[in-house]
């Protein structure tokens, strides 16, 4: 049957349910069935939102009748291992949400072209697009960076800090320097995770190459040569400082996220390097949406008119796929309306804002932001403080072979030197 005989058929039932209710033409009513219901599953990978995206599914089937199954990617899964898994037992998900990164691993084998959907033009350029196609919907948009308990540092100074003139790693160490002066001896939280300091402290060197990510693979393939970069050595420099002003100096591997998150929520610590969706985590140790948070660059060297120093990097850190290969065309269909309500319906943005504390990525969506770190990204996309260059797609083992080489480093049992040879060394394997 084609698509516009099925939309007739919709809309004549639909309209007709509205009439035997006493509803006049064009009123609306959210709690109108769908008049077949349809099971999917959804893979989550962001664990700090699987209660607000089974209260989103929730909500979902209530409007529509149609249930969506949330399946939680554990604490220490890694995504791309997890999807595979499922698909190797023949048990794929209908939609799974990933890193761009596993995206480019995985659209050629198992993702459904979206880009007929109607969404595409609401998401632009954030739309994950190969080869002319768009593969996945962009999930949310995030930022990273050092988030600041802006009343922590004005409570331990005894004075007002404008952290906006804080635009060079030498600034960003007297900052520390003085705060340890008056009190708070270790004024960082650095979070031990593989992720963490693979992906998202490491990824920075990536994220400010300007040029292509086909480019940057090529160099970094034919031989980087690390120790000798000067944004390798800017990169680690700041990390020294956290590692120097960590509150878990004396047990660095023994940091606990949800404590970290406690730490700079009550003003123990007045940084923590870390992306918006620590918020869930925040506000459970205690942060109010109120509360004076927001987020400074990771520095990189002391050029303060270098972009990196006075900007964050925020881009669309999750990507949805729908499964092309083991769902059925029902269960395809199913996947895709299901995003056309979060996208569309009043409820689905609502509850993606203010239930799972996030971005869209969809210009449609303008429901106000509730919680401070989400506003100060939106406030820094809408001042052009925010960056996203290379968009750059590592293999699928870098976080966690990377994340390694940067916990030993971290623990202090590796040098800067050896640090480098350890990324020159995961490079070279990738030719």
């Amino acid at each position: 049957m084609k698509k516009s005989l099925i939309t007739i058929l919709i809309l004549t039932m639909a309209l007709s349910g509205l009439l035997a209710n006493g509803q006049k033409e064009g009123e609306t009513n959210q709690s109108v069935k769908e008049s077949s219901t349809q099971k999917i599953t959804f893979l989550n990978s962001k664990g700090e939102i699987q209660v607000a995206l089974e209260n989103i599914a929730a909500a979902y089937k209530a409007e529509t009748g149609n249930e969506v199954e949330i399946i939680a990617c554990g604490a220490g899964e890694v995504p791309y291992t997890k999807v595979t898994t499922l698909y190797n037992a023949g048990n794929a998900p209908n939609l799974s949400m990933l890193d761009p990164t596993d995206v480019y691993a995985l659209y050629d084998s198992y993702a459904l072209d979206l880009s007929n959907e109607k969404w595409v033009s609401e998401v632009g350029s954030n739309a994950l697009t190969i080869d002319g196609k768009v593969y996945a919907y962009p999930f949310c948009v995030e930022g990273r960076g050092f988030i600041y308990n802006g009343d922590a540092i004005d409570t331990v100074l005894g004075r007002h800090v404008d952290v906006s003139t804080i635009n060079t790693t030498a600034k960003f160490e007297a900052l520390l320097k003085e705060l340890r002066t008056n009190g708070m001896e270790y004024p960082i939280f650095l979070a031990k995770e593989d992720w963490s300091l693979g992906a998202h402290q490491l990824g920075y060197l990536y994220d400010v190459y300007e040029g292509s990510s086909d480019s940057l693979n090529k160099e970094l393939r034919a031989g980087y040569d690390a120790i000798n970069d000067e944004t390798f050595n800017q990169l680690i420099d700041t990390l020294d400082l956290e590692i120097e002003y960590n509150y878990f100096h004396n047990d660095p591997l023994g940091a606990d996220y949800d404590e970290g998150a406690m730490l700079l929520a009550d003003g123990t610590v007045a940084f923590w390097a870390n992306g918006s969706w620590a918020w869930p985590n925040m506000a459970e140790g205690g942060a109010q949406n109120d509360g004076n948070f927001g987020f400074l660059p990771f520095y990189l060297g002391d050029d303060s008119s270098y972009f990196v120093n006075t900007e964050i990097q925020a881009s669309p850190s999750k990507c949805v796929i729908i499964d092309g290969v083991q769902s059925s065309i029902e269960e395809q269909q199913a996947s895709k309306d299901f995003l056309n309500w979060l996208v569309y319906s009043k409820t689905g943005q609502e509850m993606f804002v203010n239930d799972a504390a996030l971005i869209s990525a969809a210009k449609n969506n303008t429901v106000p932001q509730s919680n401070p770190l989400s506003q100060n990204i939106v406030e820094k996309l809408a001042n052009n403080k925010t960056y996203y260059l290379a968009g750059f797609a590592a293999p699928s083992d870098h976080w966690s072979v990377m994340g390694a080489a940067m916990q030993k480093y971290v623990a202090g049992i590796s040098n800067r030197k050896e640090l480098a040879k350890d990324f020159d060394e995961y490079w070279k394997k990738q030719q």
